[in-house]
């Protein structure tokens, strides 16, 4: 087993640990979803509303140290080993700061969900943009378009850019902290574009490279 996933199994042990302890003290209802002024407005049974996160980073573990494995391009994979390896880390923080704000809220915590969640998600966004960046060609991993899965330099320009689309999210995520009401829109649209443009991109991108090529 990798360090970093020793590190994501020690993450959902304390997960399991917190719920396990908490059980007791938890309602019967749990709040588990909020609406986008952050107010909770779905609940589920305490025993999914303590344990389903935990369980899901369980099935994202076993996820994560599969890709690497059984990748037909794993050797490519093992270029950029070290940002996938601390994107994965990153991934299970996140996943573990999500469970505690939902085990703060339901012991009588006030604050506003999706708020709380900002500056998480502009620093997930972040280190998405990092491992898109340094992303080589493979299967599994990165902005896998028809174009960008047939052509390396379509690869390799689509990955810069949408690296960059990334990072600037990540800003405008945190940025929209200072607008409570409408928060959630900065984490989620500025996404959406990214996840647009550089569809649109590769495929331009491989448009071009076509016409060089006949023309030659």
């Amino acid at each position: 087993m990798r360090k970093s996933e020793a590190a994501v199994a020690v993450i959902i042990l304390l997960s399991f640990a917190v719920s396990i302890y908490l059980y007791p003290q938890m309602p019967e209802k749990v709040a588990s979803h909020w609406n986008a002024q952050g107010q909770a407005d779905g609940y589920m049974g305490r025993f999914w509303g303590l344990f389903l996160a935990p369980l899901i980073m369980v099935g994202l573990l076993l996820l994560f140290m599969a890709i690497p494995r059984i990748d037909p391009l794993k050797e490519n994979i093992a270029e950029f080993r070290k940002s996938y390896d601390n994107f994965v880390i990153l991934m299970a923080l996140f996943m573990f700061y999500l469970h505690m704000l939902t085990i703060l809220w339901n012991t009588g915590h006030r604050f506003n969900m999706t708020l709380s969640l900002a500056p998480a998600i502009g620093v997930l966004y972040y280190h998405v943009g990092i491992l898109i960046e340094n992303a080589k060609p493979n299967w599994f991993i990165g902005i896998r378009t028809p174009w960008t899965l047939s052509s390396e330099t379509v690869w390799y320009k689509t990955h810069e850019t949408g690296g960059k689309m990334f990072k600037a999210s990540a800003a405008i995520a945190i940025f929209g902290m200072l607008f409570p009401r409408y928060v959630i829109f900065f984490m989620v649209v500025p996404v959406f574009i990214a996840a647009f443009y550089t569809m649109i991109y590769s495929y331009l991108e491989y448009q071009k490279e076509a016409k060089q090529s006949f023309s030659e």
